[in-house]
């Protein structure tokens, strides 16, 4: 099973954070199916079946790149709608009474996100989009291992401890565990 699958199961964070470096990855490699195949499929040693499959999957991620414009910046509406299906999450859990501590996760990780929306000039894009910029930004300095401020870290911890919540929220809610309805209206 491909890590995407993988990951899109177990936290759908994590799983959009990995789907944003694998455009990167298509775009590091010019949207080549051949540069791909070379620089990044071959490193999995997978057995021609699992090659096949991959392969498959990076020249349809690719074929959508280019025909969604979003060759040179931005994600794929896949990727997209993940934010919108979280935004629309994220706001039934701030209006619901029974999960009191999403709310306290929210509004602690405010104004981070408000700091990071206007530092990063992201005011046109959706809030939760803002955070996992946030987010992606910090993990890619840590793999450049360059140097994060403390103040950058503290506000990336409070944001990401809120979207591991919401995470965990989504999880319940796909498999139909979440009620956040009173039960007796």
């Amino acid at each position: 099973m491909f890590i995407s699958q993988e990951l899109r199961k177990k936290n759908i964070a994590e799983y959009l954070l990995y789907m944003w470096q694998v455009e990167d990855l298509i775009r590091a490699n010019n949207l080549s199916l051949d540069s791909i195949k070379s620089n990044i499929i071959s490193a999995f040693g997978l057995p021609e079946e699992g090659k096949v499959q991959l392969t498959e999957w990076y020249g349809n991620l690719v074929e959508m790149m280019r025909t969604e414009g979003v060759a040179q910046t931005g994600h794929l509406q896949i990727n997209k709608n993940i934010i919108i299906m979280l935004t629309d999450l994220h706001l039934r859990l701030l209006e619901s009474p029974k999960v009191p501590f999403y709310s306290a996760a929210y509004y602690k990780a405010l104004p981070f996100i408000v700091e990071f929306r206007t530092k990063s000039n992201g005011q046109e894009k959706p809030e939760l989009e803002n955070c996992f910029d946030a987010l992606y930004m910090v993990w890619m300095l840590k793999l450049q291992k360059r140097e994060i401020s403390e103040e950058t870290l503290k506000a990336t911890t409070e944001i990401s401890k809120f979207i591991s919540m919401l995470s965990l929220y989504y999880k319940e809610d796909e498999e139909g565990r979440l009620k956040l309805e009173d039960d007796e209206a």
